[in-house]
Parts: structure tokens; sequence; C-alpha cells
């Protein structure tokens, strides 16, 4: 049975994680808050903020600013965005 919980992201009642992804409090705070639709969209996110601005997670800063993304992601703040990526085109 899929575990629920109301993600403070999209403001609903979702389908949770089945995992923390992170260690410690921010993972349980994850865990308990966000779905893992919304988990999703910032793995997304953060894979074009990775490639686009070339960060490298052996470097403390770029792993820093990451979290502080993601922070910002989930608190629907604003947040910085891939400048260079374009959405598909629907074929509709």
């Amino acid at each position: 049975m899929t575990r629920s919980v109301f993600c403070k992201k999209l403001q609903q009642q979702l389908p949770g994680l089945s995992v923390a992804p992170y260690p410690g409090e921010k993972g349980k705070f994850i865990y308990e808050n966000i779905s893992a639709q919304a988990w999703q969209a910032w793995q997304k996110q953060q894979v074009m903020l990775i490639n686009e601005k070339h960060l490298s997670m052996a470097s403390a800063d770029d792993r820093r600013y990451l979290t502080e993304q993601m922070d910002r992601f989930l608190a629907n703040e604003t947040f910085d965005s891939a400048s260079g990526y374009v959405p598909p085109q629907s074929d509709s």
C-alpha cells in the first residue's frame, strides 16, 4: 500500500516517497512533507541546473548551491532555472 502525504510543494494529498532521499532532519522533512511527484519534478530541475551551470558534485560550493535551490523549489519560492531550456513542443 502506498503511503500518502500532504505535499507542501503541490498543496494536495499525494503518494509519498518510499524512502527519505537525504539523511538527517532534511531527509525526514522531505519524506514527511513532499510527494513523490514533487520530488521527481525537483530531480528534473536539478539535472538541468547541474548540466547548464556545469556544477560538480565534488564541489562543496556547488552542493550547497543545489541544496539552496532545492529548498526554494520545494517551498514554492523563487529558484534558479535553466535559462537555455526550451520544453519540447507537443504534436497536437
